[in-house]
């Protein structure tokens, strides 16, 4: 069977079975290379580190601080909603014809993205003695830190966008973040149209 021959929906399956195994096999490394807490400085700019997100995106924490952790079983089953959602749209524009290839593209990103973190949040509490969590209250891998320039004076409400040492671009993230990110701004700068 020739490759242009195989279902647009299998295709989308094989991308997203590969980019969610770049994400885990990155996060792996990351684990077991560097120690919680670590970083290596690749460039002034770039740094590799080693960083368990507990929370939401950029850190946010939504943990319940009980015995069971209500915050992130919460955030978990969003999380696999939002999964399912994703799942259904794809669905949905692969029955229509005119379906833009672009916005395939990027609901395949984002879902791989999805799939990526809910991994971590499912299994990594299992598979990692340190993290001394459960089932679906695993914390997410972050590794990619771009301190680009001291941003001196921050505005209070862009004080996210800043580092705990006064870094712009201050957020830690991973493959799974990157791949949400690229696809939600490539749909909304080159797929516009498609929404309206």
């Amino acid at each position: 069977m020739k490759l242009s021959n195989t279902p647009t929906s299998y295709k989308i399956a094989l991308w997203v079975v590969a980019l969610v195994a770049i994400d885990q096999i990155v996060k792996l490394l990351v684990h077991y290379n560097i120690p919680l807490g670590g970083q290596i400085e690749v460039f002034d700019w770039f740094r590799l580190c080693h960083i368990e997100n507990n929370g939401f995106a950029f850190g946010m924490q939504l943990s319940s601080g009980g015995s069971i952790d209500w915050g992130k079983i919460v955030l978990s089953v969003f999380r696999l909603a939002m999964i399912g959602l994703v799942i259904y749209g794809i669905r949905y524009l692969l029955r229509k014809p005119d379906a833009p290839k672009g916005v395939l593209a990027g609901a395949t990103l984002i879902l791989a993205g999805a799939i990526g973190n809910m991994a971590d949040s499912t299994f990594y509490g299992l598979l990692f003695d340190e993290q001394n969590a459960g089932f679906l209250t695993g914390k997410v891998v972050d590794m990619f830190y771009f301190p680009l320039f001291k941003w001196e004076s921050v505005p209070s409400m862009l004080r996210f966008l800043v580092s705990s040492d006064g870094y712009f671009f201050g957020a830690v993230f991973n493959v799974a973040d990157a791949y949400i990110s690229v696809a939600v701004v490539y749909l909304l700068i080159f797929q516009y149209k498609f929404f309206k």
